[in-house]
C-alpha cells in the first residue's frame, strides 16, 4: 500500500495512510503554512538568486504582486534555505584561503546630529562581519562580535583545510592560528603593502566590495538580529557564482534544494540558526 494517497477534487493535497491526515508537498519545508502560490514563491528564488547584489522587498512586493510584509518574509525563508550546513572546509592541498575583516553599518555622518557619537570612529559602534575566501571558489562568513585570536581560531580551524596556504593581513588575531596550516603569508596594510607575489587578501576584499554595495544600495540596512542571513544569501550567490559555471536558473535550484527540514515562523524569525 502506498504510504499517501492523493485526494480527489483537492489538488496537491495528499493523505497519510498511516494517520489520515491531509498534507501537501510544502510540508516539513520553509514554505509550510504559507497561503502564497508555488509559483511565486518559485519566481522569488529566481529573482534573489539572479541578482548578484540582492533585490529589496519593496521590489519583490511589487513584482510579485504580495503585501510588502509577505515578501519581506519570503526573502528570509528563502534566505534560511540559503544556510549552509556541515559542508566540507575551504582549500585544501595546494590551495590559498584569504581570510579578512570588515564592518558593516552607517557612518557616523549620515545619522542626525543629536544621535553621532565622537566615540563611533572606525568599527566602533558597526557589526563585524568575517569572511573565509577559497581563490576560485566558495567564500563562508560569519558575523563576530570582536577579531582576536579566540574568536577567529575557531571559525579558521573548522572551516578552512589545514593544508591550504591562509592569506591574511598582519592583524594580531591571525599570528598563532596561522601556524598550523600548511603555509601563513601575510601582507602590511600598515605600510601600503597589499600584493607581495601570491601573498594578498584582494579576492576578500572584492567579496567586501559585492556586500557592501548591496547593503547601501540594494537593502540600506540590516539589523544585528538578521545579519547572519544576509551573509548567508551573498555567500551562497558567490559560491554558486557563473565563473564556476553556474547560471541563474540552476543557482535557484541549488538554493531550493535547501528548503527541507528548516521551517521558519513569522513570529519567531530568529529561532532558526545560521550556519
Amino acid at each position: 500500500m502506498d504510504e499517501s494517497t492523493p485526494l480527489t477534487g483537492r489538488d496537491g493535497y495528499y493523505q497519510c495512510n498511516a494517520c489520515r491526515k491531509q498534507f501537501t508537498v510544502q510540508v516539513g519545508t520553509v514554505f509550510e503554512r504559507s497561503h502564497i502560490p508555488l509559483n511565486k514563491w518559485l519566481m522569488a528564488a529566481f529573482l534573489l538568486c539572479a541578482s548578484k547584489k540582492g533585490i529589496s522587498a519593496h521590489q519583490m512586493h511589487r513584482m510579485l504582486g504580495v503585501t510588502y510584509k509577505s515578501a519581506w518574509f519570503m526573502m528570509h525563508r528563502l534566505r534560511e534555505a540559503m544556510t549552509t550546513g556541515n559542508l566540507p572546509p575551504l582549500g585544501g592541498e595546494g590551495k590559498f584561503v584569504e581570510a579578512d575583516h570588515s564592518y558593516v553599518g552607517g557612518k557616523e555622518k549620515n545619522k542626525k546630529l543629536g544621535k553621532r557619537s565622537k566615540e563611533n570612529i572606525g568599527g566602533a559602534g558597526k557589526q563585524i562581519v568575517h569572511t573565509l575566501v577559497e581563490r576560485g571558489g566558495r567564500a563562508r562568513s560569519h558575523h563576530v562580535p570582536r577579531v582576536n585570536g579566540a574568536t577567529l581560531g575557531p571559525l579558521l580551524r573548522k572551516n578552512v583545510s589545514r593544508k591550504s596556504t591562509l592569506m591574511t593581513d598582519t592583524h594580531g588575531a591571525y599570528m598563532g592560528v596561522g601556524k598550523e596550516f600548511a603555509g601563513h603569508e601575510m601582507v602590511d596594510h600598515g605600510i601600503d603593502e597589499y600584493v607581495r607575489g601570491n601573498a594578498h587578501s584582494n579576492t576578500a576584499e572584492g567579496y567586501f566590495a559585492i556586500l557592501k554595495r548591496g547593503i547601501i544600495g540594494t537593502y540600506h540596512h540590516v539589523s544585528e538580529a538578521h545579519l547572519g542571513r544576509y551573509l548567508a544569501e551573498f555567500d551562497f550567490r558567490y559560491s554558486n557564482r557563473s565563473k564556476l559555471g553556474v547560471e541563474d536558473a540552476e543557482r535557484a535550484e541549488r538554493a531550493l534544494k535547501g528548503i527541507v527540514g528548516k521551517r521558519l515562523t513569522y513570529r519567531r524569525p530568529d529561532q532558526a540558526a545560521n550556519a
